[in-house]
């Protein structure tokens, strides 16, 4: 259908929801904006949906909503009685429409006879991850937009291990969704109805005690920590998001009862409208916790994303002053903690596994090095973390001790399979007691990490695009890269490439082509002789080409300095694409 075919399938729908008419009668002559209304579907990918809410079915809206359910639904149907009586478990977050779709995914699922679980508040992504494991649910959806601007909401669906949807298993329901012609006249069962036949039932209160339980087991608590617990200070903001209720239980729970939650910033508000950032990894997003924290004179800062999977941190540096630290940063102080403290109660397998995306820091190799485990690389994305630990999980061949991205997401032990946020601030808040009760702060600690392994330091520059030309041009660049022969970038020599379009590696020196086991992406990555790297791979969710850098430095100015000239060095090779058109 055209655009106009479309829009006007949905002025005359009889039946449509009155809020959309309204919308629909307010963009009447607003062809620019009735145009992307209409003229596609939100694209399914990465295990969902993410839209500017509004009609159409290029918005998210309670019938683009539907379909998405359909499809999943007749996926869930596909695998049997058994699959359907497991069910599906629902969570959702603060942003407009949120609770309306979360219930509208149940009513889908009931038609078909699929039971579903129902979080009765907002919930944190990860505890939807944690609870479809616990139930022995047979997938989840979550719906949220991440950190997204305020217009957007989004659906995720996750699979029966708690992981995101693998490619091959969003490929299976993308084909079943499409098999759903008119999101318009997708069948519903009302809420009494799935009451009366017991295909909804509303939890968080077993889901939590039952994660913290969980969390509580693999916390390790080296002496002297316990004693220096109640002097850690924390500032905590939600953004106003999902995480305040978990996080501030949780810290209570394990002894930490001097955190102080960000009061503007507190109560879930779709609006977000204390909130200059929704997204931990940007400074701008602690603004008003520091000003908190140097009231208090606090330790640690913690800010949490919307769906509350993500932690950011800010700590004192040397000058007193508070620093945001980066997600690469976060996740060593971490690693360093956990080995040491699982060596320590001999509680470190011999076949421990670190896993990390491609594009974070080297410096968790070598520290895991140090503790005679390995590490796995994925690709970008922490769905690909999550595969790998249910895969490890089932074939025994290596324990994950740790996951981490760059983009300020973590995880360890084995009852999540996402990122999360609870976990991770529960596990820095236990770090900092320990390093308090020896008389270091977590800066501190840092520096003792980068004299002990390296100045290693990590940045990301993204080069936003607009439209078909700029995606166009994005591609332009890596075409030109890969018919490149890049030899040296800021006078180091390449000594080896990697393509996972095509899944080589080459190493330069010796002209030898292996094949990379991971799934096809279009990503290049470059090694350089002095130890530096870089990689380039194009958004997932947004129109940008991100640049991610890596350097080991001799000291903190030295690596400074020399991830700026490779930053510079990578984006003047970017610009001469417009000298070879």
């Amino acid at each position: 259908m055209t655009w106009k075919e479309n829009y006007r399938r949905w002025l005359h729908c009889d039946k449509l929801d009155g809020e959309l008419r309204n919308e629909l009668d307010r963009l009447k002559g607003n062809q620019s904006v009735l145009e992307d209304c209409f003229q596609t579907n939100l694209e399914f990918g990465t295990g969902g949906i993410r839209g500017i809410l509004g009609p159409g079915p290029n918005r998210m809206n309670l019938y683009t909503v539907r379909k998405v359910t359909e499809g999943l639904a007749l996926y869930i149907a596909e695998h049997g009685n058994e699959a359907m009586r497991r069910g599906i478990v629902i969570a959702y977050d603060s942003r407009y429409k949120s609770a309306d779709f979360a219930l509208e995914a149940a009513k889908v699922m009931g038609i078909h006879g699929i039971h579903s679980y129902l979080f009765d508040r907002l919930c944190p992504t990860p505890l939807l991850s944690f609870a479809i494991r616990h139930l022995h649910a047979f997938a989840g959806i979550v719906i949220t937009a991440s950190h997204n601007p305020r217009e957007y909401n989004g659906y995720k669906v996750y699979g029966p291990d708690g992981g995101q949807l693998t490619p091959v298993v969003t490929d299976r329901v993308l084909a079943k969704m499409n098999e759903v012609k008119d999101e318009l006249s997708v069948a519903t069962l009302d809420e009494q109805a799935l009451r009366n036949r017991g295909l909804l039932t509303f939890v968080f209160e077993d889901i939590l005690d039952a994660y913290f339980s969980c969390l509580e087991a693999i916390r390790i608590t080296p002496p002297g920590s316990v004693a220096s617990s109640s002097q850690v200070k924390v500032v905590f903001t939600p953004l106003h998001g999902t995480s305040g209720e978990p996080i501030m239980r949780a810290m209570s729970r394990f002894g930490y009862d001097q955190v102080t939650i960000v009061q503007e910033q507190a109560y879930p508000d779709p609006d977000f409208s204390n909130a200059v950032s929704l997204n931990p990894e940007e400074p701008q997003a602690f603004e008003r916790a520091i000003e908190y924290a140097e009231r208090l004179d606090a330790d640690l800062i913690f800010a949490t994303d919307p769906d509350a999977d993500r932690l950011g941190v800010a700590v004192k540096n040397e000058q007193n002053k508070y620093v945001v630290l980066t997600g690469n940063q976060v996740g060593v102080l971490l690693l360093e903690y956990l080995l040491s403290a699982r060596k320590e109660a001999a509680l470190l397998p011999a076949n421990g596994v670190v896993l990390k995306t491609i594009v974070s820091s080297e410096m968790a190799r070598t520290i895991a090095r140090n503790y005679g485990l390995e590490t796995i690389d994925t690709l970008t994305g922490f769905k690909y973390i999550g595969e790998k630990m249910s895969e490890f999980e089932h074939t025994k061949e290596y324990a994950v001790q740790f996951g981490f991205e760059e983009s300020n997401g973590y995880v360890t032990g084995d009852f999540v399979r996402d990122k999360d946020s609870i976990q991770a601030a529960v596990l820095f808040t236990d770090m900092c007691a320990f390093h308090k009760s020896r008389g270091k702060t977590v800066y501190q600690a840092l520096l003792q990490l980068f004299s002990k392994y390296g100045y290693y330091r990590e940045d990301l520059f993204s080069m936003q695009v607009e439209g078909k030309k700029g995606l166009d041009q994005i591609r332009k660049i890596l075409r030109f890269l890969r018919e490149t022969d890049v030899a040296d970038i800021d006078g180091s020599k390449v000594t080896k490439t990697e393509d996972y379009l095509n899944g080589e590696a080459r190493n330069v020196n010796q002209s030898a082509v292996t094949r990379i086991s991971l799934p096809r992406s279009d990503v290049l990555k470059y090694y350089l002789e002095d130890g530096s790297w870089f990689c380039l791979r194009p958004s997932g969710t947004e129109p940008k080409l991100k640049l991610y850098c890596g350097v080991k430095g001799a000291s903190l100015e030295d690596s400074r300095q020399k991830l700026a000239r490779l930053k510079q060095s990578v984006v003047d090779l970017i610009g001469k694409v417009h000298l070879a058109e």
